[in-house]
């Protein structure tokens, strides 16, 4: 009943309280009095000229230029650098093929797409947590992989991309970045499907 009967003292004449009424448009007046004011505070912090998007050109240059994960942690692997033969990781140079999982670096067997078998790939079984992604360096050029590794993989449980080297450690660097659990297994840049 308490209830009820507070309900029906809130309605009164034209469905409103009075006093109300009398709040919501005190707070009402405020507000519109405190509006230029606000107007006037936003125009003097904004620049008087809009600011411009760089051009696509401009954008790409300041990306080669500017470094925004330079401080990773230590523990952390980078790839810095890459020649035909070889990457520089964490300010180390290392010849030949690497195999990465999470701050683990090894030297690995193969030489060219065809040298990859599952065998080169079976540390994947045993290396737990289970990294979420494998990207395979191809070397100089994107290559096929043999559908048994990429049945292989995915038996695992992770997920495969395999692109041109200098990209697939760029993109290990990404990931790896983001705090994603991710494994590369990467050839030589120099590497060619000729070779």
């Amino acid at each position: 009943m308490v209830g009820r009967s507070v309900s029906v003292d809130l309605i009164v004449a034209g469905g409103q309280n009075p006093q109300i009424g009398a709040q919501k448009m005190a707070v009402r007046q405020r507000a519109v009095a405190t509006l230029p004011t606000l107007m006037r505070a936003l125009r003097k912090d904004s620049p008087s000229l809009p600011q411009r998007l760089p051009s696509l050109r401009r954008a790409f240059s300041l990306y080669d230029q500017v470094n925004l994960i330079d401080n990773v942690p230590e523990d952390q692997l980078r790839f810095q650098g890459y020649t035909d033969s070889g990457f520089t990781v964490n300010g180390v140079q290392y010849e030949g093929s690497l195999l990465c999982v999470g701050s683990l670096l090894l030297s690995w067997s193969p030489k060219k797409m065809s040298d990859i078998t599952t065998d080169s790939l079976s540390i994947f079984q045993a290396v737990r947590p289970i990294p979420e992604i494998l990207i395979i360096g191809t070397g100089r050029h994107i290559e096929a992989v043999n559908p048994e590794i990429r049945k292989f993989i995915r038996s695992i449980g992770m997920k495969l991309e395999a692109i041109d080297s200098r990209n697939a450690s760029s993109t290990y660097n990404i990931l790896n970045e983001e705090g994603r659990i991710v494994a590369a297994a990467l050839l030589p840049y120099g590497v060619s499907s000729s070779s």
